[in-house]
């Protein structure tokens, strides 16, 4: 019997062992392991596939049928909206789909769902970008330029996004208060990765942010992010 998986692409490259599951193709970036964190804490039954970069998967035709944009995580839900299959690409949307679909990790509250999709949003467009910039000029290619004020602005820049950071999280246990949410899975892995995989800590002064190195600590504390961070092995 063929599954409804095998009408996609994408199944030629990675077969779906387990075809009733979410299919997750990613890899353990910061914005790979979004999805894999929010998977394991909501506890949703999937499948992970490897998009390995040396090998350039993510350009094959059969990636670019599911994510044109060439980029991981991508998603592949059996069971999505009307009970018809989903596929879906960027990491925020599947955070925000993967929230509604099991009412975890997203506040039901309209004001309190809007305050955590701020912050999503806050990560998309600077946590991410300025972090990954920092790390191509500190630690990869960009570090051989002469030229070191591309590296000063974005330094300078994730130091300003971690001050607004550290700031909101004063008296406050996660980004919306005593509640997780998607927002604390967008945010702490690009700060992990920032202090970790970059080895940046020392050039933006992270040792000055209490209240992030605080939320971290409890944030890779999280049994399902231990797991999520080692998704696809």
């Amino acid at each position: 019997m063929t599954s409804t998986l095998d009408t996609f692409p994408i199944t030629r490259k990675w077969p779906a062992r387990h075809p009733d599951r979410l299919q997750l193709y990613s890899l353990t970036t910061p914005n790979g392991v979004k999805a894999s964190i929010a998977l394991e804490e909501t506890g949703l039954p999937y499948e992970a596939h490897r998009v390995a970069f040396d090998t350039q998967d993510q350009l094959s035709p059969e990636f670019l049928s599911l994510n044109p944009n060439n980029k991981i995580p991508a998603i592949l839900d059996p069971h999505g909206p009307g009970g018809r299959p989903l596929a879906l690409f960027e990491s925020g949307a599947i955070l925000v789909y993967l929230a509604d679909k099991t009412g975890q990790l997203l506040p039901q509250d309209p004001a309190a769902r809007y305050h955590a999709l701020q912050w999503l949003m806050w990560q998309m467009g600077g946590i991410g970008p300025m972090f990954g910039q920092v790390g191509f000029f500190h630690k990869y290619a960009g570090k051989d330029y002469e030229d070191k004020r591309p590296l000063r602005r974005y330094v300078d820049e994730s130091v300003r996004l971690l001050q607004v950071l550290d700031g909101h999280l004063k008296g406050r246990a996660w980004m919306l208060g005593e509640d997780y949410s998607i927002a604390d899975i967008a945010i702490f892995p690009w700060v992990r990765n920032l202090v970790g995989w970059y080895e940046a800590g020392e050039l933006v002064g992270f040792e000055r942010f209490a209240q992030v190195r605080r939320v971290l600590d409890a944030f890779v504390a999280r049994p399902a992010v231990q797991r999520g961070l080692k998704v696809p092995a």
